[in-house]
């Protein structure tokens, strides 16, 4: 692998590690802890943030650091596909990486994260945008694959058994949009991570699937989807100048993707009424042109709680977060927006912002960039400081006059450490943080 995708790999490790120990707090996550810890076995892999070092069984481990890791909506994005890869590949591959009696190289576990990502995302390019479209969760349905074919690379496995990993994944094809804004939204690639693995330990053992699980006439892809390209995606497979992990992104915001261009344009907003020195109740109407997929995926009007709010284009970026605070916590659809705000400058005079974005930060147009320590610093003190509890506290507002700083240029390894450090103060992170920097070297 060349030096690029094995860097791509080592950062969508560390924003998975980042986010799975920041949600390991969450309500759902320590819930579905508690629900299922009568049912564990022996344990042999590690819990994510949890508060004393609680470990389960290999399978259970998948299924918690899977829902752990996507409970803020902070996760990498495939953006030709909208799948957050990393979280269901890597929950269940670094649950059996520790539950083996042998040691994993770094390498090995690099190679086979890589693996699996390639495979999840080309499964999910073969089907996509159908198959989005009529209602499953894509990073789901296309992320126990993904699951079953690290641990079968990690593992080793023939090629029969490996297909046969892959035809027992299919099978269990998982997750509805229906479920977005609550617990379950989070279960589906925590789900996805533990069929996976089961598929892979069970196809380890000689247990058959189909070996044209994804292709036949009523395999996976024609099942899923009303059309797909699952040939012309395989011959694209591992080929140079084409891996889809280096075509992973980072959300600046722990929200719903598509609400991105909004908040960066209504962050952008804010940073004009600032150097004005005007404030939000001189703010008299906000007009916003988006895709209609924007309205359909995040309509959300009047958000319950934080779940809902992540996915309501009203509240992320015309709410408390984006224009009033210039902030929303830190990838993108390409289409972008237009945020018009109409806004009295004196008591005779008024004026029009206009914010045009193509590409949102954290986009692959307009990634995260690498910037000096002082940004790093900015970076760290527009978050919200102490453990973070619940997203509410990110989404719905934080302390009254703390300082934010426009997120328009944020760093991309630092960035990413940072965001380890604010998402769970006190969970070790220093001894993650030395043994991610070392993970591709090991």
């Amino acid at each position: 692998m060349s030096e690029d995708v094995i860097h791509a790999a080592t950062r969508s490790f560390y924003n998975w590690a980042g986010c799975t120990i920041g949600g390991s707090a969450h309500a759902a996550t320590t819930t579905a802890r508690r629900a299922l810890a009568r049912f564990s076995g022996p344990p042999t892999s590690h819990l994510l943030g949890s508060d004393n070092g609680t470990d389960t069984d290999a399978s259970h481990a998948a299924l918690i650091n899977g829902i752990a890791s996507h409970m803020h909506d902070y996760h990498d994005t495939h953006l030709d596909t909208i799948i957050h890869p990393t979280g269901p590949v890597t929950s269940a591959l670094l649950a059996m990486a520790e539950s083996l009696e042998s040691c994993v190289s770094g390498a090995q576990f690099i190679t086979a994260l890589v693996a699996g990502i390639e495979a999840e995302c080309k499964v999910g390019l073969a089907v996509w945008p159908s198959h989005y479209d009529v209602g499953w969760h894509i990073t789901s349905t296309t992320g126990a694959i993904g699951a079953a074919v690290s641990i079968a690379k990690l593992l080793a496995l023939s090629e029969s058994r490996t297909a046969h990993a892959i035809g027992l994944a299919a099978t269990q094809v998982t997750g509805l949009r229906e479920m977005f804004g609550s617990h379950a939204k989070s279960f589906h690639p925590g789900r996805a991570a533990q069929n996976g693995f089961l598929a892979a330990v069970l196809a380890a053992e000689g247990y058959t699937g189909s070996m044209q699980a994804l292709e036949a006439k009523r395999g996976w892809a024609s099942v899923v989807s009303a059309e797909h390209d699952l040939d012309a995606q395989m011959e694209s497979l591992g080929l140079v100048g084409r891996w889809e992990i280096v075509r992973n992104a980072f959300k600046p915001f722990p929200s719903g993707i598509f609400v991105h261009p909004v908040i960066d344009g209504c962050v952008w907003v804010h940073g004009e009424m600032e150097r004005r020195g005007l404030w939000s109740d001189a703010i008299q109407s906000v007009e916003i042109d988006v895709h209609p997929l924007v309205v359909e995926l995040t309509g959300k009007t009047t958000p319950k709680d934080g779940l809902e709010a992540k996915f309501s284009v009203y509240h992320g970026g015309c709410g408390r977060p984006g224009i009033w605070q210039g902030h929303v916590g830190a990838a993108l659809r390409a289409d972008g927006c237009r945020v018009i705000v109409h806004v009295r400058e004196t008591d005779e005079s008024s004026i029009a912002m206009v914010k045009c974005i193509g590409h949102a930060v954290g986009s692959l147009e307009q990634p995260m960039q690498v910037a000096d320590d002082q940004l790093v610093d900015k970076f760290l003190d527009e978050c919200i400081p102490g453990r973070v509890e619940d997203i509410t506290e990110v989404i719905l507002g934080t302390p009254p006059g703390h300082n934010y700083i426009s997120p328009d240029k944020v760093p991309t390894e630092r960035k990413l450490r940072g965001k380890l450090h604010l998402l769970r103060p006190g969970s070790n992170q220093n001894a993650w943080l030395e043994a991610l920097d070392q993970v591709s070297n090991v």
